[in-house]
């Protein structure tokens, strides 16, 4: 009997560690929260992704009427480059964009135009009138920034500053062609004498494209229209914005940091917005290992339209060619030498 009680003595401290533990999960468990505070659920899930798309529409819609423009989406037919883009709304009964139709599961489908290899060539087709209507632009900038600055906000005058100086330099002028910190781009294109180019994208409400625009494109799919972006430029300048801004901060740094790109600056103006960034970036992600050093001085930060100006000057000087360019010279060279004998 001692030895059944001594026996059972010495197996509860780990009964007792396994109950401290699953304590333990169940309590880690229970504070997952979203950024937000909330804690995640369908319900919540759900109840996000719309807020989220009414908070884009709602900043888009503020952006044009600062401006003194009836917002597209509330009626007034917006400006679209050659045909018109059709949303097919047949599969459900709210809008539904392409990049959401070719994101979706497989289902049944019945007709050939709904399906992934009609997708494929339309998509070729997008790639084909991007290349197309840009093939003639041998050094553009990119402008990128929220939709919801007006024409009053300082920031927006100081975008036109900068694209104007960019212009004047011989560069054109890529933005996402919708109101605020992109109208403010193709305005100061135009200011400048440049050419102002806008990549529309294909969104559950009509975004409309601003006046200044003088060559539009529209894009259904975000990648296409990503890769113009980065095809055709030399350089990015990201004013403050949300989370379509930081996306193409943080693409252009990843194609940096992997050598698809080259000398390729990226520009973060407004120092005061992008502080908080950048610490993380050094506290917590340099800190941790998960960027280098010289990661960091992949941005240049300013609050100077002649510095941003200068910088992608200089830049471009130093690189006489584009990345494309530059990347086939290399390609050659590695040709070369692999057809060299030894």
């Amino acid at each position: 009997m001692k030895n059944n009680k001594d026996k059972a003595d010495a197996e509860k401290p780990d009964e007792r560690a396994t109950s401290s533990a699953q304590g333990r999960g169940r309590a880690r468990s229970t504070r997952a929260r979203t950024a937000g505070g909330k804690k995640l659920n369908p319900e919540v899930m759900a109840s996000a992704e719309q807020k989220a798309l009414e908070g884009l529409k709602q900043r888009t819609e503020e952006g044009h009427l600062k401006a003194g423009r009836t917002p597209p989406s509330q009626g007034v037919a917006g400006r679209r480059s050659g045909g018109t883009v059709v949303i097919d709304d047949s599969i459900r009964p709210v809008p539904v964009t392409e990049d959401e139709k070719l994101l979706q599961q497989p289902g049944p489908r019945t007709d050939f135009t709904r399906t992934d290899p009609w997708r494929v060539m339309r998509i070729m087709g997008e790639f084909i009138e991007g290349f197309d209507t840009l093939a003639s632009v041998d050094k553009a900038v990119t402008i990128f920034g929220s939709a919801r600055i007006g024409p009053d906000d300082p920031t927006y005058d100081l975008a036109v500053e900068t694209a104007r100086l960019l212009a004047e330099a011989g560069f054109a002028i890529i933005t996402g062609a919708g109101p605020g910190i992109m109208e403010a781009g193709n305005k100061g294109a135009r200011l400048g004498g440049g050419r102002s180019i806008g990549c529309n994208i294909e969104l559950p409400f009509e975004q409309g494209a601003n006046p200044y625009v003088d060559t539009l494109i529209d894009f259904r799919y975000f990648f296409v229209r990503k890769t113009m972006f980065i095809k055709y430029s030399v350089a990015f300048v990201i004013f403050p914005g949300g989370f379509g801004t930081l996306d193409e901060l943080f693409e252009a740094l990843t194609l940096i940091q992997t050598g698809k790109i080259y000398k390729f600056p990226v520009i973060l103006f407004g120092r005061y917005y992008w502080a908080g960034l950048l610490r993380w970036l050094q506290a917590r992600v340099l800190s941790e290992g998960k960027i280098s050093d010289g990661d960091l001085d992949l941005m240049l930060v300013t609050d100077n339209p002649s510095e941003a100006a200068q910088a992608i000057i200089s830049a471009y000087n130093s690189l006489g060619k584009t990345a494309g360019d530059q990347y086939e010279e290399t390609e050659g060279r590695s040709h070369k030498g692999d057809g060299q004998t030894k």
